[in-house]
């Protein structure tokens, strides 16, 4: 009885271990989709663009297979309290990568148009913008990994890096399409890439507040929003 116990146990363990590296996998691909992307945007590389539009099948693939592991987990394993926490968190973080993938291949579709234009001097703030979610990715998902709470607590503040830097490229392309009204079109491509990184920043959040929920039971204070450009208009 004892040995058939621990070799349930065993199978358990090496399915949570399987499920953790599909969603490993996943964070790794959208941090590279995520850099590509931001790489030929900035090169003008309409081929490197396309490169990576088609390589978001592949996320595709990785969320399907994460939700089949997740829903043969909880079927034959009837998993309880921690375990059931993390299987479902998992389940919605997949999710939420496959969205960050989509984003991804939306800045690669824009690099394509951007490229057929002059250069845009306020897009020199993308890259760093893109380093600093590509690294709050990758911090999350090894808190994930961990079940680091305090990392994963740690990582919510760091949103609002994305922000200031969308903030500051909202601005500069607003007064470069002032200054220069031949560069709204690539202008205005910038403005939402620029807020495709912003949207990956928050969902890259999102998942740090799921890995928190994973870990401790309990869901962390709400995080304020420090975007700013809705209330750019606002003469007040």
């Amino acid at each position: 009885m004892a040995e058939t116990t621990a070799h349930t146990v065993k199978s358990f363990d090496d399915d949570i271990a399987q499920l953790r590296a599909v969603i490993s996998r996943m964070g790794g691909l959208c941090e590279t989709q995520i850099a590509d992307a931001v790489d030929a945007l900035m090169a003008r590389n309409s081929e490197a663009a396309r490169v990576v539009v088609d390589a978001d099948k592949r996320m595709d693939e990785l969320e399907a297979e994460a939700e089949a592991l997740a829903v043969r987990i909880i079927a034959l394993r009837a998993p309880l309290a921690d375990d059931l926490r993390e299987i479902v968190a998992a389940l919605k973080i997949a999710g939420v990568l496959e969205r960050i993938g989509d984003y991804a291949k939306n800045i690669a579709k824009r690099a394509a148009v951007v490229a057929q234009s002059q250069p845009v001097a306020p897009a020199v703030i993308i890259p760093e913008m893109a380093r600093t979610v590509v690294e709050i990715i990758r911090d999350t998902l090894d808190a994930f990994v961990d079940r680091d709470a305090e990392k994963a607590l740690a990582i919510l503040q760091r949103d609002q890096q994305v922000d200031e830097f969308y903030n500051s490229l909202f601005r500069s392309l607003l007064t470069f399409m002032m200054e220069n009204p031949h560069y709204i079109t690539p202008s205005t491509h910038l403005l939402f890439v620029a807020k495709n990184l912003e949207r990956i920043g928050d969902h890259a959040t999102s998942v740090a507040e799921m890995v928190y929920f994973t870990a401790t039971g309990e869901r962390p204070a709400e995080r304020p929003k420090t975007d700013m450009t809705s209330s750019v208009y606002n003469p007040q």
